[in-house]
C-alpha cells in the first residue's frame, strides 16, 4: 500500500461519517493516519482536545488563517469555524501513513482540489432527509432549530455529492463500512 494517500469523508451531520471513520481506524489494516480537525465550537461531553478536535477560540482560529496554518477551513456557521491544520498532515505522512480527514464539503473539495489525484473524496449521504431529521432528533445532543439548520445544511450539501469521486448511501453501517474500507483499499493500493 501506497504512503501519503490522502482520504477525505464528508456527509451532513448526522450521516455516520465519524462512526464510519472511527470503524476503519480500528480495523488497522488500512495504514491510516486521522487528522484531528480544529475548531470553535465547544466541546461536547467526553471530548478531549487534541484528540477529537483541537478547540481553540475564534480569535485564535482567525490568527492560524492569517499565519497561513491551515490547509483549509470553512465558517460552517456564524463564528463555528472548523479547519484542518497543515501540521497534521505533515504528522501523519512523516509517520509513513496514509491520512483520513473527516471534513465538510467545501473543506473536502478544496483538499481534492490541491491534491488532486493523490486524494479520494467520498461522500457519504443519508437514506433521505427524513432519515437524517431522525438520526439528528435521536442523538439528543441539539435543539429543534440547530437540528433544522443542520436538515437545511445537508439538502446544500447533498446537492454538491455528484462533485465528490465516490459516493456511498449509510442505509446500512456495516455495509457503508465495508464499501468504504473496499474504495480505500483499492485507491491506496493505485501507483
Amino acid at each position: 500500500m501506497n504512503k501519503g494517500k490522502i482520504i477525505v469523508i464528508a456527509a451532513p451531520s448526522g450521516c455516520g461519517k465519524s462512526t464510519i471513520i472511527n470503524a476503519l481506524l480500528e480495523g488497522g489494516d488500512l495504514n491510516l493516519g486521522f487528522a484531528v480537525s480544529a475548531t470553535t465550537r465547544a466541546p461536547r461531553q467526553g471530548e478531549k482536545d487534541g484528540v477529537n478536535y483541537y478547540f481553540m477560540t475564534e480569535e485564535a482560529f482567525r490568527d492560524a488563517i492569517v499565519d497561513g496554518e491551515f490547509l483549509e477551513y470553512e465558517e460552517v456557521y456564524p463564528g463555528r469555524f472548523y479547519g484542518t491544520l497543515r501540521s497534521e498532515i505533515d504528522r501523519i505522512i512523516g509517520e509513513g501513513r496514509n491520512i483520513i480527514l473527516d471534513l465538510d464539503v467545501n473543506g473536502a473539495l478544496r483538499v481534492k482540489q490541491e491534491y488532486g489525484p493523490q486524494a479520494l473524496a467520498v461522500f457519504i449521504a443519508p437514506p433521505s432527509i427524513d432519515e437524517l431529521r431522525h438520526r439528528l432528533e435521536l442523538r439528543g445532543t441539539e435543539s429543534p432549530e440547530v437540528i433544522d439548520t443542520r436538515v437545511d445544511r445537508a439538502e446544500y450539501e447533498i446537492s454538491r455529492a455528484p462533485e465528490f469521486d465516490r459516493q456511498i448511501v449509510n442505509d446500512d453501517l456495516a455495509t457503508a463500512i465495508r464499501q468504504t474500507r473496499n474504495l480505500i483499499d483499492a485507491f491506496a493500493s493505485l501507483q
